[in-house]
């Protein structure tokens, strides 16, 4: 047998509420061990060290500049806001360290390229959310698709429909801000497990709008404030993927309810009904001309939680293989996002300027 792991020291830049999910994943994980967390609110970051001090000390930085430089950190697990993402993850690029953050990448393509060239040159890694993708759910989809369950995949429908989140988060501006909008915000789960499924897209065509001007927060001590609206919160498009499938996606803030699957996957002889990309796992279930059946869970990472992903870079380097929840699918499905806007505006087709490798599927092994 080989020697164990080494784990992965981790520093947390944003003790804010997605913090919470990466504590209890990393709390059961060796192969990754927090050291330290800053915040720029410094009671959070404190808050965030009492929470994770039962698998070691955890230090409190004073900032981001001082987290990177700490000798006991190989590993920034990148948690602020998507506006601050790609100055952070080059914050620690240049202090020679990894990256892992949350979605999207960056707000727009140059700061995305900048990413990805930071980290060539410094020959460092850089992991993105979401890592829904690697769990049962999305990985049993994927692994139907590749037996050839389904036949050749035709199409595919991916609907996210909400009201807002206004209606429940405390701090919602953000969401409605550039950076923001039901497509930044939710299309990177639906579009990373499309990828997964069906490989990289080539083109796109959409429309988008904006219904309302302004919004109120509903919830926490804030409530009945107002504020601007600043992007379009119902987003509709289509998408070829270089496979051929093509894809009908709708990304909405506006729909008070709705009964729209989360995805399905149509092929030539059968159709797949995939659970939310949101988590983590769910039934997989096959209409093959006589009724649904649930397949069995047949590939994925098992009891996964958020920062599985990070966990899987962790692995990667030790393996000298490439991680799945990779910056180059998420810089493409940056692209993708960035693109289906720019056709919405324009009001045609656009190519898509980026492509990537479909991530490695996790199964055998590797679960």
């Amino acid at each position: 047998m080989g020697e164990p792991l080494k784990p992965l020291n981790i520093g947390i830049v944003g003790a804010g509420k997605i913090s919470g999910a990466y504590l209890s994943t990393l709390a059961r994980l060796t192969s990754l061990r927090l050291t330290a967390v800053t915040d720029l609110d410094l009671s959070r970051a404190r808050s965030v060290a009492e929470q994770a001090k039962a698998g070691g000390e955890v230090a409190v930085a004073p900032s981001v500049a001082a987290l990177v430089a700490r000798d006991d950190v190989d590993t920034v697990l990148n948690l602020t806001i998507p506006a601050a993402h790609a100055d952070v993850a080059l914050a620690a690029l240049g202090a020679g360290k990894h990256v892992y953050g949350e979605k999207p990448l960056a707000t727009n393509r140059k700061e995305a390229e900048s990413v990805l060239a930071a980290a060539r040159a410094a020959g460092l890694r850089v992991g993105c959310a979401p890592d829904t993708v690697l769990g049962t759910g999305t990985q049993t989809a994927r692994k139907a698709v590749d037996d050839g369950l389904i036949g050749r995949p035709v199409a595919a429908t991916a609907f996210m429909t909400s009201a807002g989140h206004e209606k429940w988060h405390p701090d919602p501006e953000f969401y409605y801000r550039p950076g923001g909008g039901p497509l930044l915000d939710m299309g990177p789960y639906y579009l990373s497990a499309l990828v997964h499924l069906l490989g990289p897209v080539v083109r796109v065509t959409g429309a988008s709008s904006r219904p309302r001007a302004e919004r109120t927060i509903g919830s926490g001590p804030r409530a009945g404030h107002s504020f601007p609206v600043e992007v379009d919160t119902h987003i509709t498009g289509v998408l070829e993927h270089a496979g051929g499938a093509l894809s009908t996606l709708v990304m909405s803030f506006d729909i008070r309810a709705a009964r729209l699957p989360r995805i399905e996957v149509h092929g030539t002889s059968a159709s797949l009904s995939v659970p939310d990309p949101n988590g983590f796992d769910g039934p997989v279930e096959i209409h093959r001309g006589e009724g649904w059946e649930t397949l069995p869970v047949s590939a994925g990472h098992p009891d996964a939680g958020r920062g599985i992903g990070l966990a899987d870079l962790a692995e990667a380097l030790s393996a000298r293989r490439p991680h799945r929840a990779s910056a180059e699918l998420a810089a493409h499905v940056l692209d993708i996002m960035l693109t289906l806007m720019d056709a919405a505006d324009q009001g045609r087709a656009l190519p898509v300027t980026t492509t990537c490798e479909r991530p490695a599927p996790m199964a055998g092994a590797d679960r």
